[in-house]
């Protein structure tokens, strides 16, 4: 499955809408990809979103959609 995991940048500063950041992650479940954001990042986890369906297809014309793999 794919999410779109939308983030702060920074744990540290009070979240700003305008700095609300996106990436791209498939994971198995959306507790998966949690895991896999908070294991690698720093970053201040908003939401978690499946994309699927109509939803997905309107991400990936996005020309910043870009799966993101850590290692």
């Amino acid at each position: 499955m794919i999410f779109k995991v939308l983030y702060q940048p920074d744990q540290v500063r009070n979240p700003k809408r305008e700095q609300t950041q996106a990436l791209y992650l498939e994971a198995a479940s959306s507790i998966e990809a949690r895991a896999l954001v908070e294991q690698n990042t720093d970053y201040n986890i908003e939401l978690i979103q499946e994309l699927t369906g109509n939803f997905l297809d309107y991400e990936q014309k996005n020309p910043e959609f870009k799966l993101t793999e850590f290692n």
